[in-house]
């Protein structure tokens, strides 16, 4: 029998609570509130550790009316052509779809209604199907999610990895002016467009070598739509550890999809830890076979953009 949330066991992440959320106090809670800042006092006396650890609100509205109004703003073709832009046409219905608020049906069938063709509807549709699986296979698996799947591919033994978050990152103080952003966002609004999301993955796991399980802890403590089942998987597949390849990225793919907003005025433009081309990265990040590091060179950047599941849960 699986858990209702799932927390990471004491032996493979030391600070193991960070997304198990607090007991609930033994009391009636309150219903009415004057109005959005007495929501937000109350909640924090009831969480004192929580608020204690980071007290930013995410701007986004819950609720039922919150939840259609975001739904009926959802383009799908529009989605389907933009999603891999930070700027792009994403759903924003994570949050709504992590807590029950919308189904993935509803989800579904609102793309059917909103085209006039039907293969517009294709890769929203698509992306419900990943949420769906995952889901499944956490119904499967239940805690077992915080495990390792399947070895890493990337030539390293798992113990080379780090088990905590390093204090940069968590801090956003990295000195790379693209993934601090990133985990400013992460903080403030509790949202992280998925592309930027992979980025910050593959840095922590790849570039500085953290074990996923301590980024995949991260992420649950701060994302409004972060569910175990989604969240891990993704990051296991991110790792290897539930995919056939490591994910990687450069600083031109994280360039074109974030439309130069940091690469712009970056200071280390040219010289930073993403340069090169896929070949290049993967012979300095990972201790790849011969065969395996040939054939991943020859392999077309564009080809291997298009193979990434970029987007695979809905937003």
């Amino acid at each position: 029998m699986t858990r209702s949330h799932a927390t990471p066991p004491a032996d493979t992440i030391p600070s193991a609570d960070a997304g198990s959320p607090a007991p609930l106090p033994d009391r009636d809670l309150r219903r009415e509130f004057a109005d959005r800042e007495d929501l937000i006092a109350y909640v924090a006396a009831l969480f004192p550790a929580a608020a204690a650890r980071d007290r930013h609100v995410a701007p986004t509205r819950g609720g039922r009316a919150a939840a259609e109004a975001t739904l009926a703003a959802v383009d799908p073709a529009a989605y389907a052509l933009t999603r891999n832009t930070v700027t792009g046409r994403v759903t924003r219905l994570g949050p709504y779809l992590r807590y029950g608020v919308l189904s993935l049906a509803e989800v579904r069938d609102h793309a059917i209604n909103a085209v006039r063709r039907r293969g517009d509807t294709s890769k929203l549709v698509q992306e419900l199907a990943w949420r769906d699986y995952f889901a499944r296979v956490y119904a499967r698996i239940g805690d077992g999610i915080w495990d390792d799947r399947e070895p890493l591919k990337t030539g390293h033994d798992a113990r080379s990895y780090a088990a905590e978050l390093p204090d940069d990152v968590r801090a956003g103080t990295t000195g790379l002016p693209c993934m601090d952003a990133f985990v400013r966002d992460l903080r403030e609004t509790g949202y992280l467009h998925n592309h930027a999301r992979l980025w910050l993955a593959a840095y922590l796991v790849h570039w500085r070598r953290v074990r996923w399980q301590a980024g995949a802890a991260w992420f649950l403590e701060h994302l409004l739509c972060g569910d175990p089942a989604s969240n891990n998987l993704s990051w296991q597949w991110v790792a290897s550890t539930f995919g056939h390849k490591p994910y990687v990225f450069n600083r031109e793919n994280l360039e074109q999809y974030t439309e130069g907003a940091y690469c712009r005025t970056c200071p280390l433009y040219g010289r930073c830890d993403f340069e090169g081309t896929y070949d290049e990265l993967s012979r300095r990040l990972f201790r790849l076979e011969p065969a395996d590091a040939t054939r991943r060179g020859r392999e077309a950047p564009e080809r291997r953009d298009r193979g990434r599941r970029d987007d695979r849960r809905p937003r």
